[in-house]
């Protein structure tokens, strides 16, 4: 651990933050430029509906369990068979991962994101058509098989086209749609609550599909990743898509004469010291930081807790003499629109507060949450198996739980895909992604599937093993964490590498902006544009 002693100090690769600056520069807002606000609009029903799904499946597990109808069907499943359904979503997560690098190098963002969603169409389908449990968890198994090439195409095609100003904030609000999934579900099955029949669980399972749909109609709306079509040799296409949607179609700019030499060197760099395969992800001391940054991050997003609300709500309110559905269900709706606010409320800070800033503010406040929710968990339950109703420890039970989600958000909601897609450069950033979804299907996989175990059999004290979790936590962000803030993704993607690497970048974007001493005379504009194009 000597190594990471400090996490600033292992920042060896920080490049100058030339086009940080003119970025900045830019003092018109994105919704007065045509182009780029056609783009971000067109976004959100391509790239950042797709968390939708998730928040969806989280939430109509959750609500389900609840439904009579559902219980009554499928045996009123317990324990290990109650996990096995939640955690099959995961699982079929886990197995679709070594396959998207692959997908994404070879087709692209967009078709990757096509093909998974069509996965996904397809299990919602068989969800809602299941005859008995075997069927429904394969179903949940395919819709997860589908997820997280969508997820790890969208959230790269977000920071990959976005305008450098605005892409923080962008990559941040991808997990907000999280929440409009789960506030959907939530809304949905409350409805579908009293239908008298089948149709009160088929209906929500069915309607998961509608995200995929969106997706699937919209998608080729949006132009592909210009790194990728650099990686294809394809210049010419992704010189215009900067042009059409960086400047307004003002091939002259000089912040994408830039941006296009920042990028298109940086790529090449990176190629040329890439294989192209999992391998890579090992081969270097900078790689291995960043492979150790996502394990823990992927650990940290599903083992704080979380899974306890998002799949087990129900049996945490049954604990402390909540047995009313109805009641259940509101308290449903209410977190999950609770959580879409201050979720989206976190997204906007991203601009204003750094990344290590953030995440300390999230574990350290997760941790005094659960400890309070631990301890009025104890009471509430104690007064339980007494026969009796401690209203004062139920109502701090309630309240913990509301408190969890804005802390929560603050860093594992607001920064996760925003630090990944930071952190990793583009030759690794598919695999890395990928990567850090594995960790996170694991441990998503493993909780939801241990904590109905483990809640049956050690009552409250199980929320224990979430404090001593999250106090590890706490200690990995402050030593290990590295800062991001402020840098464009090729300005960070040496980040942990020789700087002369980082330097060959900034050599190329002070040629085409005119800032090294051969370029100083009135003909700069037309010898960048010469330049640049030649490079291409």
């Amino acid at each position: 651990m000597v190594a990471f002693k400090s996490a600033e100090k292992a920042q060896t690769g920080e490049a100058d933050p030339i086009l940080t600056r003119l970025a900045n520069e830019d003092t018109v807002p994105w919704y007065r430029k045509p182009n780029l606000r056609l783009l971000y609009f067109l976004l959100f029903p391509t790239c950042m509906g797709i968390e939708m799904t998730s928040g969806f499946d989280s939430q109509l597990i959750n609500a389900l369990q609840i439904v009579p109808s559902w219980i009554s069907y499928f045996g009123n499943p317990q324990t290990s068979l109650k996990g096995i359904i939640a955690a099959s979503y995961s699982l079929g997560a886990i197995i679709s991962l070594p396959f998207i690098g692959i997908v994404n190098d070879k087709y692209g963002r967009r078709w990757s994101i096509f093909g998974g969603s069509v996965i996904m169409v397809i299990g919602a389908l068989i969800q809602g058509l299941s005859v008995h449990v075997a069927q429904y968890i394969v179903a949940r198994i395919i819709l997860g098989f589908g997820i997280p090439t969508c997820i790890v195409s969208a959230s790269s095609l977000i920071g990959e086209l976005s305008y450098p100003k605005e892409r923080p904030v962008l990559t941040s609000l991808f997990n907000v749609s999280y929440f409009i999934g789960q506030l959907l579900a939530a809304g949905i099955t409350f409805g579908t609550n009293n239908i008298m029949n089948n149709y009160a669980w088929r209906i929500p399972s069915w309607l998961q599909m509608v995200p995929s749909l969106i997706q699937i109609a919209f998608i080729f709306f949006i132009p592909e990743s210009p790194r990728w079509l650099v990686t294809k040799e394809r210049h010419e296409e992704a010189y215009d898509i900067l042009v059409k949607y960086h400047a307004e179609g003002n091939r002259e700019s000089e912040f994408v004469k830039a941006e296009f030499a920042q990028l298109n060197t940086t790529i090449k760099i990176e190629m040329e010291h890439a294989k192209r395969s999992w391998k890579d992800l090992v081969r270097t001391s900078g790689n291995r930081r960043r492979v150790l940054i996502s394990t823990m991050l992927g650990l940290f997003t599903q083992w704080s807790g979380n899974t306890l609300i998002s799949y087990y709500l129900g049996d945490i309110l049954e604990a402390i003499g909540q047995t009313d559905s109805v009641f259940k269900q509101k308290i449903n709706v209410a977190i999950a629109a609770w959580s879409l606010v201050n979720g989206s409320i976190a997204s906007l800070l991203v601009k204003r507060f750094r990344r290590r800033v953030m995440y300390l503010a999230c574990t350290c406040s997760l941790l005094v949450v659960y400890i309070g929710w631990t301890i009025s968990m104890k009471y509430a339950i104690d007064a339980q198996n007494a026969g009796t109703i401690n209203s004062a420890a139920g109502g701090a039970v309630l309240f913990f739980i509301f408190a969890y989600s804005p802390c929560y958000n603050l860093g594992y909601n607001a920064l996760t895909y925003t630090y990944m897609v930071e952190i990793w450069p583009y030759a690794e950033r598919s695999r890395g992604i990928s990567y850090f979804q594995l960790w996170g299907r694991l441990a998503g996989f493993f909780t939801t599937f241990v904590n109905p175990i483990g809640l049956d059999n050690a009552s409250w004290r199980y929320l224990i093993s979430y404090v001593v979790f999250l106090a590890y936590e706490i200690t990995f962000v402050y030593f290990v964490f590295p800062e991001t803030f402020g840098r464009t993704l090729e300005e960070l993607a040496f980040l942990f590498e020789d700087k002369a690497l980082a330097d060959e970048a900034v050599h190329a974007v002070e040629k085409a902006v005119g800032m090294n001493g051969d370029a100083g005379n009135g003909e700069k504009t037309g010898a960048t544009e010469i330049e640049v194009r030649k490079e291409v």
